[in-house]
């Protein structure tokens, strides 16, 4: 997953849910420190620092919680499936549509994929000057 970015990941926030959590009851104890939670673990073996949001808190992870609303109103309250498979496929076209369409107001009108394009061009712009200088050495 951590391949998948274009950037290194040196920090992460999740909520609390067990997807991201061990159990409560094990947290700190000899299971925890032994085992812990696969995700954690991933996070550790990769020097990603990990913190969660406070729970009861909705507003520290706001934006997250805005795109689920945005997600669930584009499908599953807005269409009725025949089954999983046109389900998935409905979730991939919205992704695609919300990722190369969609103009938000928060990236100056530009559709989430632009702002990654620049960051590219620019990061393969220093490396290609970085490269220009070490051939004059």
């Amino acid at each position: 997953m951590l391949g998948a970015f274009l950037y290194r990941m040196h920090s992460l926030l999740t909520e609390n849910g067990m997807s991201f959590t061990g159990q409560e009851c094990f947290r700190g104890g000899v299971t925890d420190t032994c085992i812990g939670h696969i995700f954690e673990r991933i996070c550790k073996f990769n020097g990603v620092a990990k913190t969660h949001t406070k729970p009861y808190h909705p507003w520290t992870n706001g934006m997250v919680e805005r795109m689920n609303r945005t997600f669930r109103e584009s499908t599953i309250k807005a269409y009725e499936y025949e089954g999983l498979e046109q389900l998935r496929e409905h979730v991939q076209t919205f992704v695609q549509s919300y990722n190369f369409g969609k103009h938000l107001k928060a990236l100056r009108w530009k559709t989430p994929f632009r702002p990654m394009c620049e960051a590219w061009e620019k990061t393969q712009a220093a490396l290609d000057f970085i490269r220009t200088i070490s051939l004059w050495d």
